[in-house]
């Protein structure tokens, strides 16, 4: 009768071969599948979902951006700034009348800090008066302080965030025997390659939405043409809201020693200036503005000079108003300088007259420069 005996463990010998046992096998049936780990993508932004459409828009807007770049655009400067170099030319906008005394000491070059007193007398329809003021400056902020004998306080700060950002905060707290609200500022510029973005908002109301919003755009078409856009929202009250849009043009020549400009608004006011530099030290400049709105028509013209001397600047102007107004200021040292100006209107047969002087000081650990001619000391160049 043959004997029975049950398996061996596995691992222990088999019986009568002195073989350790090894399990079989199990068939293709009885496979069991175990469960393999793999890792799962990772989003790289909460955003990625929208990638399908971002990815081919970025690649447009990056292609467009190349496209502008080759075409070698320059900037147009800022719509506020577009009249500067008129305004500066024309001794009309300088002129004052009375005795000015400025009073300033640097006591660092880098980091521009410097105190003010300004002293004014004699003013046609002004009080005397006197303010103290203060200056500090860096490679990216701005800050610029005053009060005055009326105990007014104004301030301003600019803030460079990055290369073309700028905000600029400006502020005002008048005294109790002005009369006058106060008056806030706040402003971001953005200077790109071939355009430039301003935004501002006066006197805004974070509750209400009450003030006044602007908004500006310049954009240059070619090398010497730049169009823009001019917008204004003002919201004096819940139910008191107008907006207006005015447009800009700007031509520079191919030498950029000539820049004419107009700006058209839609209450019927248009302004054109024209700007050349007819030597290396002379410049001439004009300004017309016209109105014409309802039954009202009226224009004004200013034609005006500069010349540049090695130690002095005269300026000269004349309005179609029979207006003439000069203005000389000249440095008799590299610490004192001299201004002196006159004006007369022939049609009212009235004059005016103003002097003053200006004394510049540093700080006994700074450098005292024996030069008027030479140029400052190095220092940065805070945002403006």
């Amino acid at each position: 009768m043959a004997s029975s005996s049950s398996p061996a463990a596995p691992g222990f010998p088999q019986p009568g071969t002195g073989l350790p046992h090894t399990p079989a096998t199990p068939g293709a049936g009885e496979l069991q599948s175990l469960p393999v780990v793999t890792e799962q993508p990772r989003a790289r932004s909460i955003f990625a979902f929208a990638d399908p459409v971002t990815k081919p828009l970025a690649r447009t807007m990056a292609s467009l951006q190349e496209s502008r770049q080759k075409l070698g655009l320059p900037n147009p400067g800022t719509i506020e700034g577009l009249t500067v170099p008129v305004r500066t030319c024309h001794a009309s906008n300088l002129f004052f009348d009375g005795a000015r005394a400025d009073l300033a000491k640097t006591v660092s070059f880098n980091p521009i800090f410097q105190v003010t007193h300004s002293f004014t007398h004699g003013a046609q329809g002004a009080p005397p008066s006197y303010q103290f003021g203060a200056v500090l400056g860096t490679n990216n902020t701005f800050m610029q302080g005053s009060v005055d004998d009326s105990s007014s306080v104004m301030m301003r700060l600019n803030q460079r965030w990055a290369p073309g950002h700028i905000t600029k905060i400006q502020g005002q707290l008048p005294g109790a025997t002005t009369g006058s609200p106060p008056f806030m500022q706040v402003e971001h510029d953005f200077q790109g390659l071939d355009h430039s973005i301003n935004l501002r908002a006066m006197n805004p109301s974070p509750t209400d939405l009450t003030g006044i919003y602007q908004f500006n755009f310049l954009q240059s078409l070619t090398r010497n043409f730049a169009l823009g856009l001019d917008t204004v929202w003002v919201r004096q009250t819940v139910d008191m809201n107008e907006a207006n849009m005015g447009y800009v043009a700007k031509w520079t020549s191919d030498a950029r020693d000539a820049v004419g400009t107009l700006q058209l608004q839609p209450q019927g006011i248009a302004q054109a200036t024209y700007w050349q530099k007819v030597a290396e030290r002379v410049e001439a400049a004009v300004d017309l503005q016209a109105i014409a709105q309802g039954g009202r028509r009226e224009a004004a013209a200013t034609l005006g000079a500069k010349w540049d001397f090695r130690m002095s600047t005269f300026r000269a102007s004349i309005d179609s108003g029979g207006k003439v107004t000069s203005l000389l200021e000249t440095r008799l040292s590299p610490s004192f300088g001299f201004t002196v100006g006159g004006e007369i209107d022939h049609v009212k047969n009235a004059g005016r007259f103003g002097v003053g002087i200006s004394i510049d000081s540093v700080g006994d650990h700074l450098p005292v420069p024996t030069d008027p001619s030479a140029p400052p000391p190095a220092s940065p160049s805070p945002p403006m």
